[in-house]
C-alpha cells in the first residue's frame, strides 16, 4: 500500500543533525550541505549555515578567501611584496660567498655538458647524469661585476613582478625561466663549456615585465630600451652564454603572457599548464642533448 505524504515512514528517512544525530532535520547548511537542526542553524544571506562554516568562513556563503584582494594574475596580495626577491638575492649572495672560498664547490655547481673532453671518457657534467647543474648554475656567480649586475636587475625587476603576480606565480616564473636558459645553453653550447649565473632567470623577468607593462598599457619605451641594451651586451661581449639569455627571455614572455591574460574562470589551469609546457620543453631539450652526447 502506498504511503501518503507526511507519513511516519517519511519522518524516519530524514537525516540527523551532524552535531546532534538524534535530532532529525530536513535543513542543510548552504555551504557544506551537512544536515543541521534548529539549534545549529545560523541565518545567512541565503538559507542557513552550520556553526563550523560560520566560524571558518566569512558568513556570506562563499569560501573564506573569496573576498580577499587579488593581483592582476590572481595571486594573493602579500604584506611584503618583495619577500621572495629578497630571499632569491640572499641565496645568490650566499652561493657567491661560498664559491669564493672553494674552487671545488664552484667546479661542482657550474653548468657543463660533459668533462673531460675527448679523447678522455666524460665523468662529469649533465650528460653523465648530473642534471642538478641546470639548477645550481642559476644561483652561481664567480665575478663581482656579474653578481652585482644580476642582483641589481633582480631587485629592479623582481619587486614589481612579485607584487603584480603574487609569490607563487613569481617564483614559478623565475625558476622556469632559469631552467629554460640552462636547457638551451646545454643544448646549443659546446659540451665542455662552463656557464653560470642568474641571467636566464633575469631575462625571463625582462620578458614578463614587458608583457605586464603592455597589459597595463604603460609606456613600453623604458623596458624596451633596457632590453635592447642587454641584448647588445649579450651578443657583443665575449664569454657570455647568449643561449641562457634567449632561453630565459622566450620562457618569460610565454609564461608572463599566460599569467596576465589567462581567463579568470580557468586562470590557474592556463597559468600552471603553460609553466608545465615550458618545463616539458626543458626536459625535451635536456634529453635530446644527453642522447646526442652519449
Amino acid at each position: 500500500m502506498d504511503q501518503s505524504a507526511g507519513s511516519p515512514q517519511d519522518a524516519q528517512n530524514l537525516p540527523g543533525c551532524y552535531r546532534h544525530p538524534d535530532r532529525e532535520t530536513g535543513i542543510r547548511c548552504t555551504r557544506c550541505e551537512r544536515p543541521i537542526c534548529p539549534e545549529c542553524m545560523v541565518s545567512a544571506s541565503v538559507g542557513f549555515q552550520c556553526p563550523d562554516c560560520v566560524r571558518d568562513g566569512s558568513g556570506t556563503g562563499h569560501a573564506p578567501t573569496a573576498a580577499q584582494p587579488r593581483t592582476i594574475a590572481g595571486g594573493t596580495i602579500a604584506a611584503d611584496p618583495r619577500l621572495l626577491t629578497k630571499i632569491l638575492i640572499g641565496i645568490n649572495l650566499a652561493v657567491f660567498i661560498a664559491v669564493q672560498t672553494s674552487d671545488a664547490l664552484l667546479y661542482d655547481l657550474v653548468l657543463r655538458g660533459e668533462w673531460p673532453p675527448a679523447p678522455f671518457t666524460p665523468a662529469e657534467g649533465v650528460a653523465t647524469g648530473e642534471w642538478y647543474r641546470l639548477v645550481t648554475s642559476m644561483f652561481t656567480h664567480e665575478e663581482i661585476w656579474h653578481i652585482a649586475f644580476n642582483m641589481l636587475s633582480l631587485w629592479w625587476l623582481g619587486g614589481p613582478l612579485e607584487a603584480a603576480l603574487g609569490r607563487a606565480r613569481y617564483l614559478t616564473l623565475y625558476i622556469c625561466s632559469g631552467l629554460a636558459g640552462s636547457a638551451l645553453t646545454y643544448l646549443l653550447a659546446a659540451p665542455t663549456q662552463a656557464s653560470l649565473g642568474a641571467s636566464g632567470a633575469i631575462f625571463g623577468l625582462f620578458g614578463a615585465t614587458a608583457v605586464l607593462m603592455r597589459r597595463l598599457q604603460y609606456d613600453m619605451r623604458p623596458i624596451i630600451a633596457l632590453l635592447v641594451i642587454n641584448l647588445i651586451f649579450t651578443f657583443g661581449w665575449s664569454n657570455i652564454a647568449w643561449q641562457a639569455h634567449i632561453g630565459g627571455l622566450v620562457a618569460g614572455v610565454v609564461i608572463g603572457y599566460a599569467m596576465v591574460h589567462a581567463p579568470r574562470e580557468h586562470r590557474a589551469l592556463v597559468q600552471y599548464g603553460t609553466c608545465a609546457l615550458v618545463l616539458a620543453a626543458v626536459a625535451l631539450m635536456t634529453v635530446l642533448r644527453t642522447v646526442q652526447l652519449t
